[in-house]
């Protein structure tokens, strides 16, 4: 299962991102981070953007594992 999220969020001890930090593993599967929520609802041509680049994620996940984060497009 792939988390796709918006939340950048780098405060706290339960944030997501240190999370990723203390858990993540080779054998990790990568978070996918929106990196303008706003603006992926409001204009297509971004929204499109995100799409392509996630796509282009998913079709070669195996070179992804295990790097924890990625900020899409």
């Amino acid at each position: 299962m792939i988390l796709l999220t918006a939340n950048r969020s780098m405060k706290g001890e339960d944030s997501l991102e240190q999370v990723i930090r203390e858990e993540n593993t080779m054998d990790c599967l990568p978070v996918i981070t929106i990196g303008d929520a706003d603006r992926f609802l409001a204009d297509r041509v971004y929204r499109n953007r995100c799409i392509d680049r996630i796509l282009e994620i998913l079709l070669d996940i195996e070179t992804w594992m295990g790097v924890g984060r990625l900020f899409v497009p």
